[in-house]
């Protein structure tokens, strides 16, 4: 059940994103296809084991959505450049998996099931608290690496090193010919 709830998330994914593509711009791109079957993969991968195909498509579907609007906003509002989209699409989406997990194992709603006593608020609560938790946990511990990073060898280079290129500074090499 894990690999059919996998390809259906990563599938209804794809397709919506395209869909919303070519609502919007008037043609699809195989570059958001490709960015809406990862936003599917992202989003049931914490589900896959639990819910059945209904539960996968409503999850890739809201993955298509949830990532493609997620994108939009890092690029476009917050100018934040992730040129291959990880925040919206993978931490986006993993959020959003990780949430409707709690609502889709429910065997009334075709998952595996919830433990005895457990409601679908109960579980979505602990999904919740599952996420906090784990943004708590890598905000802070990428904090002290970072921390520890700048101290050994900085994070930054030069401003005239960043004018030159980093490739060429750094590795003595031209990513293209200057002709």
């Amino acid at each position: 059940m894990a690999m059919l709830a996998t390809h259906i998330g990563a599938a209804s994914g794809a397709l919506t994103w395209m869909s919303i593509e070519w609502l919007r711009y008037g043609k699809p791109s195989v570059l958001g296809i490709v960015t809406g079957m990862v936003a599917g993969l992202g989003t049931i991968t914490p589900a896959s084991g639990f819910v059945g195909p209904i539960g996968a498509l409503v999850i890739g579907v809201t993955a298509g959505i949830v990532c493609f609007y997620a994108t939009q906003i890092v690029k476009r509002k917050l100018i934040i450049d992730d040129s291959l989209d990880v925040f919206p699409v993978h931490g986006i989406g993993g959020i959003t998996g990780s949430l409707l997990t709690g609502v889709f194992a429910a065997s009334s709603l075709g998952g595996l099931g919830l433990a005895e006593g457990v409601t679908i608020m109960h579980q979505v609560g602990v999904q919740a608290l599952a996420v906090v938790v784990t943004i708590v946990w890598s905000a802070l511990f990428s904090y002290v690496i970072l921390k520890c990073l700048d101290r050994m060898i900085g994070l930054r280079v030069t401003a005239d090193e960043e004018v030159q290129g980093l490739d060429t500074v750094l590795h003595e090499e031209t990513g293209y010919l200057d002709l």
